[in-house]
């Protein structure tokens, strides 16, 4: 077992660290492991090794607010739930208010994290350089942000704050 590898250092340090041991054990060790993590840009490595899966704790959202299930589903997730569990902990709203902004841009700043990751899905041999479609329009961070949005969750307030504070962004 390793659990969450990487932590107590920078993004990047940790990053490196928990994905070179993760290629290490896959590669070198062939040790059945299960490591714990909270990169979600380690999810891709799935894709690429043939003996990397992922799994993750079921989590049912309601009303903006989270329940963990306390059950182990097939895959990875793509959502940290650490504001959430800053709420249930008690936190102050004006602070969980603030680091969901921080959050926001540090997310749009982030976006190179995972591409790097992306290699030869499983099977495949060699680098497997990959064509760019230079005409194809990425989504920005506000657009997926608000794709993202679940509406039927939200009151009428927190769905107009999020609005406002979605386009004082732009």
């Amino acid at each position: 077992m390793a659990d969450e590898v990487g932590r107590g250092t920078s993004t990047f340090d940790g990053l490196a660290l928990a994905w070179a041991i993760v290629e290490h054990l896959h590669d070198k060790v062939g040790a059945r492991t299960l490591f714990a993590t909270h990169y979600h840009q380690l999810t891709d490595l799935a894709e690429r090794l043939s003996g990397v899966t992922n799994r993750s704790v079921a989590v049912r959202e309601w009303q903006d607010e989270i329940v963990f299930l306390h059950k182990i589903v097939e895959g990875g997730t793509d959502r940290s739930y650490g504001i959430h569990v800053a709420r249930l902990a008690g936190a102050p709203k004006d602070l969980l208010a603030r680091a969901k902004a921080i959050l926001f841009d540090l997310e749009e700043d982030a976006e190179h994290l995972a591409p790097k990751i992306a290699g030869p899905a499983k099977g495949e041999g060699g680098a497997g350089a990959q064509q760019l479609n230079l005409f194809a329009a990425q989504p920005t961070a506000v657009e997926r942000e608000l794709k993202a949005l679940k509406l039927d969750a939200m009151t009428p307030l927190e769905a107009l704050m999020t609005l406002k504070e979605l386009q004082d962004r732009l």
